[in-house]
């Protein structure tokens, strides 16, 4: 395919949008989507298995496989993703990196109290208790550690040895996700205690890996525990964040195509959180730096249609992915999630449509999930997609939503989220 390909694909993802076809009614039935459905009515489309049937995805194997790539045989993990995202790299062999939450947990029981430590922690916030303990050494194994604050409550680890060699085939401290190879699926029912790393093979990187990581956590929880800013917000009535849950560990990738290698054309990227940065960069996608969401979307999402715009003259296609329904599905609340995709719908899709000629522009629409109200996380629930390219005749959908792209829609159904992107590409260049 010839670079600056016509027409221009713009692929846009809502995080967590989709819910269950269990439930009476979905968020995105319920919305007012009136630009969402105007597109839908000029597509074809169907329901899709993100990663596949069985499988309820977090966010970065998720994005991986909508855009094209297997899970089985391109992930690199949660950690190595969040650590690129934040704009810092790793030594081969020697270190791994993990995603990190900080939490509360009760000091005596150690029992979880909250796995986000009540999500209202503000990054500068999250800055000053990580202060002191950035980068500490860990008294065994000649081990290290080197701790990078996200957004809000989010961190990325880095455990490494002077001496060993480390494996990332460790499981998580995190009970609310459990490993199986290299992914991490969400647990509905989970016991709510931090979990021991244990190695998952015999090897000595593997057992050297988990005495780093739970020695990095005492550590962590000594220095949290009685931390001046946990006792002002204990004197607030917040929750003191006095913990990290590790999960997804992960080494430095070796062999992992670029997208434009992978798939012959270029791809730019308006993304707003590190994981999918850290994809963007790990993938040689053209990124457009936004900053991180705010609760006003209608100042946030028209800098991402301007960004957008921008990319399109750069390159082929721009993969753009909005956060906002995904907190509010993990919060069981689905009036602050039908209003997020409400906002999607008039200050981002709107505006775009307005700004582009869709006799030139080809969109795809989907979610990287679904994070049902009702389940209060991520699902392996399937999420509606639609494709529209200039060139097709549509399906007669009249809404984007979960029943009516599979009633109406001629896909129906999609195993595996990486075959989007090849079915789009012959749907819009042929």
């Amino acid at each position: 395919m010839s670079a600056y390909a016509v027409p221009r694909l713009i692929y846009l993802v809502i995080d967590g949008g989709a819910d269950s076809l269990n439930d009476m009614k979905t968020s995105f039935e319920l919305a007012s989507t009136p630009n969402l459905d105007e597109l839908a009515r000029k597509s074809i489309g169907g329901l899709m298995y993100v990663v596949g049937k069985g499988v309820a995805p977090e966010s970065d194997v998720a994005v991986f496989s909508l855009l094209g790539y297997r899970p089985d045989k391109y992930y690199v993990g949660r950690g190595p993703v969040e650590v690129y995202g934040l704009g810092f790299s790793m030594v081969p062999d020697r270190e791994v990196a993990l995603r990190g939450n900080l939490a509360t947990i009760d000091p005596e029981t150690k029992m979880i109290l909250d796995r986000r430590c009540g999500r209202n922690i503000s990054t500068g916030e999250s800055k000053e208790l990580i202060k002191d303990i950035a980068e500490i050494e860990l008294e065994i194994h000649d081990g290290y550690a080197k701790t990078y604050v996200g957004v809000g409550y989010r961190v990325a680890v880095v455990i490494g040895s002077y001496r060993y060699e480390l494996s990332d085939n460790v499981s998580n401290t995190d009970p609310a996700y459990e490993r199986f190879g290299k992914i991490s699926h969400s647990n509905k029912d989970f016991d709510p205690y931090p979990q021991e790393a244990k190695p998952l093979d015999s090897s000595e990187k593997s057992r050297v890996t988990a005495d780093l990581i739970n020695m990095y956590v005492k550590k962590v929880e000594e220095h949290l525990i009685n931390h001046p800013l946990n006792r002002k917000r204990e004197e607030k009535g917040l929750l003191p964040c006095n913990t990290i849950l590790l999960r997804d560990a992960g080494m430095r990738p070796s062999h992992l195509p670029l997208f434009k290698h992978l798939h012959g054309f270029k791809m730019g990227a308006v993304v707003e959180m590190p994981v999918e940065k850290g994809i963007a960069n790990l993938l040689a996608l053209a990124m457009a730096e936004v900053p991180p969401p705010t609760p006003d979307k209608s100042k946030d999402y028209p800098l991402r249609v301007e960004k957008t715009i921008s990319l399109m003259d750069m390159a082929d296609g721009v993969y753009v992915h909005l956060k906002g329904p995904d907190e509010p599905g993990h919060d069981g609340n689905q009036e602050a999630k039908i209003k997020a995709i409400e906002m999607v719908d008039k200050y981002y899709l709107g505006p775009l449509l307005d700004k582009i000629d869709l006799n030139h522009t080809a969109f795809i629409v989907t979610c990287d999930h679904a994070t049902p109200p009702s389940a209060k996380g991520h699902t392996d629930d399937p999420v509606p997609f639609i494709i529209y390219s200039p060139f097709r005749k549509p399906d007669g959908i009249e809404k984007f939503s979960e029943r009516e792209v599979f009633n109406k829609g001629s896909i129906k159904i999609l195993e595996n989220g990486w075959k989007l992107l090849s079915i789009a590409k012959k749907l819009i260049w042929g």
